[in-house]
């Protein structure tokens, strides 16, 4: 159990955390990898620094200083994330975090997904959260598109509730074990089929099939995903934050790349630290 659990140990994280840890304050940081940071070839427009940088060695600066002051990291894939009213559940492929305040640091997925007909149907039986959605498709028959740990984490969540669950793996390979009841298709996929609400998708052969619903769940579970498991607040497709970076869900933060925005370094320090400042100040409060 941590005060302060931040998903995400980009320059947005490990900034808020360093907030935290200098506050006295229990800090766990739980992330996969180094994100955008971690692939940027040469930082040189970035206050303080001697000599230009790599993005993965300015990423290890960070996260050697927030260990140095204390600080907690788990290298983990954090597929979901519950607030029960007291505290935030993260649950990982490795563990489960918890934490009395949680701040997002998650990054922002750079590209859309390319299949025709995606944008179109979001939210006409296309959905990127299991456990909004999930009710929805109670006996019915719902495809997954998907190949790794977090397609897994869906599906199983899903077979607790539809009839039958496809994976489509649109041609990629497989990196996690599905369970033998779960179908997988690995054919690729043309586009999805439908004319204002999803009905099913056409594989690159000019074949289809009728599905009740899409759940996508591509990569790792962004920011948008956590924040709507934990039942936070959208307008217009984006998250609702107030002028400190919280959500509508007390003591839940974003800060970073997953905010919108400049996509800059520099940008997601701010917003790490402000984030983090105001989640020192919601753990004190809730603390009296």
């Amino acid at each position: 159990m941590s005060d302060m659990l931040i998903l995400g140990y980009g320059p947005a994280g490990i900034s808020a955390a360093l907030y935290g840890l200098r506050a006295g304050l229990n800090v766990q940081l739980v992330g996969k990898d180094g994100g955008a940071l971690a692939k940027a070839h040469m930082i040189q427009n970035y206050y303080g620094l001697e000599k230009p940088l790599t993005g993965e060695a300015l990423m290890n600066v960070g996260k050697k200083q927030a260990l140095d002051l204390g600080a907690k990291i788990a290298d983990d894939e954090v597929t979901d994330l519950m607030f029960d009213g007291t505290e935030f559940v993260a649950k990982g492929i490795a563990g489960e975090y918890r934490g009395n305040a949680c701040i997002m640091a998650t990054g922002s997925a750079r590209n859309k997904h390319p299949i025709a007909g995606m944008a179109e149907l979001e939210g006409h039986g296309v959905s990127y959260c299991v456990v909004c959605d999930a009710f929805f498709y109670r006996k019915k028959n719902v495809a997954v598109l998907g190949s790794g740990e977090y397609a897994l984490h869906e599906a199983q969540e899903l077979l607790q509730v539809v009839n039958s669950v496809t994976l489509l793996t649109n041609g990629a390979e497989l990196t996690a074990a599905f369970p033998e009841n779960v179908r997988i298709k690995k054919h690729h996929l043309q586009s999805l089929v439908g004319e204002g609400q999803f009905s099913g998708v056409r594989y690159e052969d000019g074949t289809e099939e009728n599905f009740d619903g899409l759940f996508v769940a591509l990569g790792s579970a962004s920011a948008t995903d956590l924040a709507k498991k934990a039942g936070a607040g959208f307008d217009g497709g984006m998250l609702v934050l107030d002028k400190d970076f919280q959500t509508t869900v007390p003591g839940l933060f974003a800060a970073g790349d997953c905010t919108g925005g400049t996509l800059q370094v520099a940008v997601a320090v701010g917003e790490g630290a402000k984030a983090g400042l105001a989640a020192i100040k919601y753990l004190r409060e809730h603390r009296k």
